[in-house]
């Protein structure tokens, strides 16, 4: 197993630079995931990181191996593909066996660590099976077996549920997180869905134009975004402009809000007058009867009705002022409010204010 320490790496295709002098350390036995949408860096990240693309600036250690310049096949890393990459000739036990056998490993031993790898992700009975003959889940596992069979120092996984259906990835999310913390192997897991990396990572970076925009634990990225660009991809968030007219105390702040004073939370120095961004969950708001009026409450009317079973999801259009998402949640939540009633949207006093230089 090893660390992983990506220091100022730099990435150009052509006159495009696709990362831009980034820097993470990735500790030995971690689940870091990269996040992030569609050409934001992360499968470019990934693939230096594999040595599948040569950096042109920085350089990449594992642990104090500088592993910059060597080739993919001697970096001892397991590599998990979106495609699953299997060889369509080869049952699974032979693509399972495919790295073992490039390593030399004695027949004996091939057998027995084959045989354990396709046991431990549910696969035993199926091993003379080749690829066509198994659903995309059980192919999936096929390439995760394969992965894990070489004990790599490194794990690496390119999207590998996202040809899977809905059931089938919430499976194989706990099949991954069970070999990959019973084998303490230091894992980067690229993704574009915030739920698998909400469930998964110790850590997630979420990756902006070749840039990690934050980094941190789940819960950091989301319940303290540093800006409204992560507030918004991790988790939905109503994003709001805001002017504000001081603070109130230490750690708060005063801001306007569809003609009503509200007060709020604000991370850093105290705040003057200026503008700011509002950053609000939806389940962190509440509905309640328009009357009586309520404290840090602004009156709307329920423009869309949701209802989701374990929620229920709501649009409402703020008197003189923009649209809100609400969400409710248990069960007396179902029949509270239909499309057409005034309401009134509380929010609370923890949400958080950040300064419009940061959205």
């Amino acid at each position: 197993m090893a660390a992983i320490t990506i220091d100022g790496i730099v990435k150009q295709f052509g006159g495009l630079t696709v990362l831009q002098q980034l820097s993470l350390h990735v500790p030995d036995g971690a689940f870091y995931t990269l996040l992030g949408p569609s050409g934001c860096g992360k499968t470019t990240l990934l693939r230096c990181i594999a040595g599948f693309y040569e950096p042109d600036g920085g350089r990449l250690l594992f642990d104090r191996d500088d592993v910059t310049r060597t080739p993919p096949h001697r970096r001892d890393i397991g590599m998990v593909f979106q495609d699953y990459a299997l060889f369509p000739d080869k049952t699974a036990f032979d693509n399972v066996a495919y790295g073992l056998r490039a390593r030399q490993v004695a027949r004996a031993e091939i057998a027995r660590r084959v045989a354990e790898a396709l046991d431990k992700v549910g696969l035993a009975e199926l091993a003379a099976r080749y690829p066509a003959q198994m659903s995309g889940g059980q192919r999936q596992r096929v390439a995760l077996a394969r992965a894990l069979v070489i004990r790599p120092r490194v794990l690496l996984m390119d999207e590998p549920l996202s040809n899977l259906d809905a059931k089938m990835r919430l499976q194989m999310r706990d099949v991954i997180l069970d070999l990959v913390r019973e084998a303490g192997i230091t894992t980067v897991f690229v993704t574009h869905d915030q739920e698998e990396a909400l469930a998964m990572s110790d850590r997630i970076a979420i990756m902006d134009r070749g840039r990690i925009a934050q980094l941190g634990t789940p819960e950091e990225l989301y319940g303290t975004p540093a800006n409204a660009y992560v507030a918004d991809f991790i988790g939905s968030a109503n994003l709001l402009p805001v002017p504000t007219t001081g603070a109130a105390e230490p750690g708060r702040v005063r801001y306007q809000l569809a003609g009503h004073a509200l007060e709020g939370r604000r991370d850093g120095p105290a705040p003057g007058k200026g503008q700011g961004l509002l950053i609000a969950r939806p389940e962190e708001l509440a509905l309640g009867a328009a009357a009586p009026p309520q404290p840090n409450a602004l009156p709307g009317r329920v423009l869309r009705r949701q209802y989701l079973g374990f929620k229920t999801a709501y649009r409402v259009q703020l008197h003189d002022g923009p649209e809100l998402r609400v969400e409710q949640h248990g069960g007396s939540h179902a029949s509270a409010f239909q499309v057409g009633d005034a309401v009134q949207v509380l929010i609370p006093a923890h949400s958080r204010v950040i300064a419009a230089d940061n959205a």
